[in-house]
């Protein structure tokens, strides 16, 4: 890489760390490209995404966004997952790490707070926002749905006990 080529490597991806919602830093080492590959996809699929760049590039892109507090974490072989929904890529990283011991989460941050690994791994447990949002709409439409159930019992009652005068007169 060029000395030009890391200046706007450097200045974009500061742009997209500006962004993001939330970022969390692995070791790497002893995974295959098939691994790293499927680790691609599955962020990805979850709305994320993965880096992997030198770690003088990266700290040098931290610096000036709210992120730069996790500079010390880039040691050694290091990946970068971020996205913007908080949950997401913590979601995805601690997946992988579950099926692959070489993937060692190291922490992250979720905006200007600091994250150890176990706090990765409780942000991972909570529900993402599409969750979320599906929760709420169904907390919305349940009283709704009651509602129209006892709008509609006496109505109900009404016509069975008209059914029932129906099937007496028939019978006598």
């Amino acid at each position: 890489m060029e000395r030009a080529e890391k200046h706007e490597f450097v200045t974009s991806f500061n742009a997209e760390l500006g962004n993001a919602g939330v970022v969390v830093v692995a070791h790497y080492a002893g995974l295959s490209v098939a691994q790293m590959t499927a680790l691609r996809a599955s962020v990805r699929e979850a709305g994320g995404t993965v880096k992997v760049a030198k770690n003088r590039l990266v700290k040098l892109a931290l610096q000036g966004t709210d992120l730069e507090h996790i500079s010390d974490l880039f040691q050694g072989p290091t990946v970068i997952v971020y996205s913007d929904d908080p949950v997401a890529a913590p979601k995805a990283a601690v997946d992988f790490a579950k099926a692959n011991e070489k993937f060692a989460i190291l922490g992250g941050a979720l905006g200007t707070t600091n994250l150890n690994p176990e706090g990765v791994k409780s942000l991972a447990t909570m529900p993402s926002l599409d969750e979320l949002r599906a929760r709420l709409v169904g907390m919305i439409q349940t009283p709704a749905t009651r509602i129209a159930q006892v709008v509609n019992a006496p109505a109900g009652q009404l016509a069975r006990v008209f059914g029932a005068y129906a099937k007496k007169d028939e019978a006598a």
